[in-house]
């Protein structure tokens, strides 16, 4: 094989053949291929875009290239699911004790965050004593006893995808459907659930901010996970206002916590319990193989009669987490200063762009730029209003949680509400499924 012709070929906008893939993802894993040489192949992909059976391809060797998981003996009742990542999205903590209660066995690997949209890992972190380094043979034993299990991602998966990421980062070829896909999906292989639900977010807080780029990312990654034998659905879903109320770690285990015991109910939390519901639903339809009217039928009655909460500390106990704080959340680490943004308006709110929040969280500390930067657990925003509320000059619309001092914060917090003097269209908040 060489590489100078497989770029030539790219180039040209030839399709690789299934050998040249296997023998690129293997230079990679094993540092054989020079990055200039990985870089220039990736440009190519950029400009002239991977078909289906090469997107598939690439995504088995790099799936291939590290550990696997194999949760075979789990059979089909095993699903997996995952969030291309937005601004209070606390979906994993929520879906997955639904999920489990319904009898699904969730084993699931869940990264770090950066940037504005939290990892789900950092988020479970908040609550003392809850460990998210486990083994494999470990978490496996959680998930046979009580049926779901969330870690950290393994350092040894997918390492020929770490690599490609981190020149991609830096040759400005991250926005490539057939890379974004293949690196995700990559990671859903590894993690070896038969069964995957993906969240496509699409808005201004999200990754992909336009939706028909979105869908072609939701499109691509189903078709590769039939390519590769996993029933694989997507839902796309809105992230241009942040998920839910709030926004930063431990706050957002609250708010998980409050959804799964029936104590948020109001407006601020439709969303996201709409939400919670449809990729639980799913995940049922593609492991216990029945319909979606009546998997979102037991997906509601989870949450209603607690068996969902119920499992929630069962696996939060098992992973070594205070399950006191569960019942007192005044026993989780929020931070000491308590700032309120005020309304300089009288109107309706048009739009809280998601954004402007996720910038507002990061400044106080409930984000990272470098995944070696240290996360304030405590910091965030709570949102008291919502598209769609009247306020008057004066009224609160949200307060900010930090431990320094976070002008510039309360500034991006401030120019992320929009008003407007009549009742907004109210826009869809699921857009599609795809399967």
């Amino acid at each position: 094989m060489n590489m100078v012709e497989m770029i030539e070929k790219k180039k040209r906008g030839q399709a690789l053949a299934d050998e040249e893939i296997a023998f690129f993802v293997d230079g990679l894993t094993q540092g054989t291929i020079p990055d200039y040489q990985i870089s220039a192949l990736a440009m190519a992909i950029f400009f002239r875009s991977m078909n289906e059976r090469e997107t598939a391809m690439l995504t088995r060797c790099m799936a291939k290239s590290g550990d696997m998981l194999d949760l075979s003996c789990f059979g089909n009742r095993c699903a997996d699911k995952h969030s291309t990542g937005g601004v209070g999205d606390k979906t994993t903590m929520i879906v997955g004790p639904m999920a489990a209660a319904m009898g699904i066995k969730v084993a699931k690997m869940s990264g770090r965050g950066l940037g504005f949209t939290g990892g789900t890992a950092d988020k479970l972190e908040s609550i003392p004593g809850f460990c998210t380094n486990l083994e494999q043979n470990e978490m496996m034993e959680i998930v046979s006893q009580i049926g779901l299990s969330v870690v950290s991602q393994s350092g040894k998966m997918t390492p020929a995808d770490k690599k490609l990421y981190a020149l991609r980062d830096v040759t400005g070829t991250v926005d490539s459907i057939p890379l974004i896909a293949s690196s995700i999906m990559s990671k859903k292989i590894a993690a070896g659930a038969p069964n995957i639900v993906l969240d496509v977010k699409v808005g201004n807080g999200a990754f992909m901010k336009d939706y028909a780029e979105g869908k072609k990312l939701a499109e691509a990654m189903v078709e590769i996970g039939r390519q590769c034998g996993r029933r694989t659905i997507a839902i796309i879903s809105d992230m241009n206002q942040p998920l839910g109320r709030n926004v930063g770690n431990t706050l957002e285990v609250i708010e998980a916590i409050d959804i799964l015991k029936g104590t948020a109910k109001d407006g601020m939390h439709a969303s996201l319990r709409e939400l919670c519901i449809e990729l639980a639903a799913h995940m049922a339809v593609a492991a216990l193989d029945i319909s979606i009217d009546t998997a979102r039928l037991q997906a509601n009655m989870v949450l209603e009669n607690g068996s969902a909460f119920s499992k929630m500390q069962e696996w939060i106990q098992a992973q070594g987490g205070d399950i006191r704080c569960l019942s007192d959340t005044s026993l989780l680490p929020i931070s000491s200063i308590k700032t309120d943004i005020l309304s300089s308006n009288t109107g309706f709110i048009s739009a809280v762009n998601a954004e402007n929040i996720g910038h507002a969280a990061l400044l106080v500390g409930a984000g990272r730029l470098e995944l070696t930067d240290k996360i304030d657990h405590g910091a965030g925003i709570v949102l008291n209003v919502k598209p769609g509320d009247y306020v008057k000059k004066g009224d609160c619309l949200c307060t900010v949680y930090s431990n320094k001092c976070a002008d510039d914060a309360f500034q991006w917090a401030e120019k992320a509400f929009e008003f407007s003097e009549t009742v907004p269209f109210k826009l869809p908040f699921i857009y599609e499924t795809i399967a």
